[in-house]
């Protein structure tokens, strides 16, 4: 075998060791989090303008109703009991938004385990997996979703759907261990790194 692709298989087969490398760290933090995090999901019923733009009004009204009844929740196992008991109140709430859009859409809210794929929110890199999640589906749910992390708190403050990035930094540290939260802050570029290696395989 000459040496040019000697060096070339090597090459290949380093790339592939490193992808491989990838992948497990990945794995492996997403279920440290996922045992630790919930997540809020909000499916729109198609991707048509008016259908994405409802998606956002709901999500809008969910936050600022459950951004009051989650103040002072303190701990995993409390958010997910107060949003479960809440479901009700919750669907009603996206209902209520629906209808006064002129929409006649059912609503569904559950809690339960959902499949993510990879997402950046804010700083943040959250590889892709089952996690825990509230899910809102609004009509067939056949659009492009929206989603946030509940607990910790990175959705509501003051009754906002979104907190600012210091408190949100605070409350990631609290729940992560300190190898997840810099694994986590790192999962981005490490991505980047894969897809530019994917090119020359």
């Amino acid at each position: 075998m000459k040496k040019g692709m000697r060096i070339a298989l090597y090459g290949i087969a380093g790339c592939m060791l490193f992808a491989g490398a990838v992948r497990y760290r990945c794995h492996r933090l997403q279920e440290g989090m996922a045992e630790r995090i919930l997540r809020f999901h909000v499916i729109a019923n198609s991707d048509e303008r008016a259908d994405q733009e409802l998606k956002l009004k709901v999500r809008d009204g969910i936050g600022t109703y459950l951004g009051k009844e989650l103040e002072g929740v303190t701990d995993l196992e409390a958010c997910e009991q107060t949003v479960t008991e809440r479901l009700p109140e919750i669907e009603d709430c996206a209902r209520e938004i629906v209808e006064e859009e002129g929409y006649a859409y059912a609503v569904q809210a559950a809690v339960g385990d959902s499949e993510f794929p990879r997402k950046t929110y804010g700083s943040y890199t959250f590889p892709g997996g089952v996690y825990r999640a509230l899910k809102v589906t609004i009509g067939e749910g056949k659009g492009k979703n929206w989603w946030c992390v509940m607990y910790p708190n990175l959705c509501f403050a003051n009754s906002v759907y979104e907190a600012d990035d210091e408190k949100a930094d605070d409350e990631l540290r609290k729940v992560l261990t300190q190898e997840e939260y810099a694994e986590m802050m790192a999962e981005g570029k490490i991505h980047l790194g894969f897809k530019y290696l994917k090119r020359f395989w």
